[in-house]
């Protein structure tokens, strides 16, 4: 008799529709509906963006605390960090605190929007005891380059008359010096990582103004003034600091928050996907499996240069598992390096794009349920 199969499910979300958390529960519904024997490991998970406190929350030993802070715009509100078990490690997600989803259309504008309610969390985190801090940087609002998380945790920005300046897209241009005296000594002293998923500079054509600020209320007029400022604060720093960040990898992240907390707090930029790889016991779960599923909204260009399903991909290769990415929407991409490794799209060629999303989880459950039903085993 034959074993039964493991299955192992670890999609991320498709984006705009349904969460990670949602698609993972539909394609272990397809699996059991068709392999009801089959041993299935349900493992929501993310490239440490939006989402990533949810992937903790369910596979990590700790706890989510809430606690009082501001939106991207000032206004108060209650957002959660995650305190792992040991009390001296935290995760912080930037989207909850200052992130697209807290803003209307008409309140976005990354002139006006600042991190300083992600360095109230930081802060929080900080006094809880913590010494490491995760920062998840998905979704922003921003372009302040972290002056934001900067004057949450005791900074300050002066113009050259010596005057305090808000933090915020819009002063970067007018900052004449940059003040530590006040920055909280557990700031300084903490190991700060900065989990990012993109390779984006901060300057340039393709860095953080011109890849990323129209999305959050730009205009043509505004991403210049974005690029000169983070420029002149850029310059700033490598004079106070003797640190160089306008061509820091993945500096470019969430309004240049990752060059500008690598600038201030010397902290480390690693990959998302990385970091929760090592956090989350993904690999154990991958080693068992005979079959992986894993998936995302848009799987495209952008997603062969590290985004979960990639990564997974990759993982699954080196050990000769069986794996399908399977994704609302495809573009011409193929991964002939990984032969066991196969791209399938959820949306039929018949359907508009609007006219899928409306029925997406259905269109998804019935795309996984043809793959398995061709499955021979």
């Amino acid at each position: 008799m034959k074993d039964p199969m493991h299955v192992l499910i670890v999609p991320d979300s498709f984006k705009g529709t349904m969460s990670a958390t949602q698609v993972a529960d539909i394609m272990h519904r397809a699996v059991k509906n068709v392999f009801p024997l089959a041993i299935c490991t349900v493992f929501p998970f993310s490239d440490a963006g939006e989402g990533a406190l949810a992937v903790l929350e369910n596979v990590c030993s700790g706890k989510t605390v809430r606690c009082p802070t501001v939106n991207s715009l000032g206004e108060p509100i209650e957002a959660p960090y995650y305190l792992f078990e040991d009390g001296k490690s935290a995760w912080i997600e930037l989207s909850q605190a200052s992130g697209l989803a807290q803003l209307t259309k008409e309140q976005r504008n990354p002139l006006n929007t600042s991190t300083y309610g992600t360095g109230l969390l930081i802060r929080a985190a900080l006094e809880q005891g913590c010494q490491n801090i995760y920062l998840g940087i998905g979704g922003s609002s921003t372009h302040d380059l972290a002056t934001g998380i900067f004057s949450a945790l005791g900074g300050r920005l002066f113009n050259h008359n010596g005057l305090l300046l808000e933090p915020c897209g819009a002063s970067l241009s007018a900052v004449s010096s940059i003040d530590f005296d006040r920055v909280l000594p557990s700031a300084l002293n903490a190991r700060l990582v900065v989990a990012c998923d993109v390779d984006n500079t901060l300057i340039g054509p393709t860095g953080s103004a011109h890849t990323y600020a129209q999305q959050k209320g730009a205009s043509d007029e505004d991403i210049l003034r974005l690029e000169m400022g983070s420029t002149h604060f850029a310059n700033l720093i490598k004079q106070q600091s003797g640190r160089e960040v306008t061509q820091v990898i993945g500096g470019g992240a969430a309004g240049g928050v990752a060059a500008g907390l690598s600038g201030l707090f010397n902290a480390k930029i690693e990959n998302g996907f990385d970091i929760l790889y090592r956090l989350t016991p993904l690999e154990e779960h991958i080693k068992k499996a005979d079959l992986v599923f894993t998936g995302e909204g848009q799987f495209d260009a952008q997603s062969i240069r590290g985004k979960l399903p990639f990564r997974i991909a990759k993982a699954t290769h080196e050990l000769e598992i069986l794996t399908y990415i399977v994704a609302g929407q495809v573009s011409e991409i193929t991964l002939p390096q990984f032969p066991r490794v196969y791209i399938e799209q959820v949306k039929p060629d018949h359907l508009s794009l609007e006219e899928a999303l409306d029925c997406a989880p259905m269109l998804l459950e019935r795309k996984m349920t043809e793959l398995l039903m061709h499955l021979n085993y």
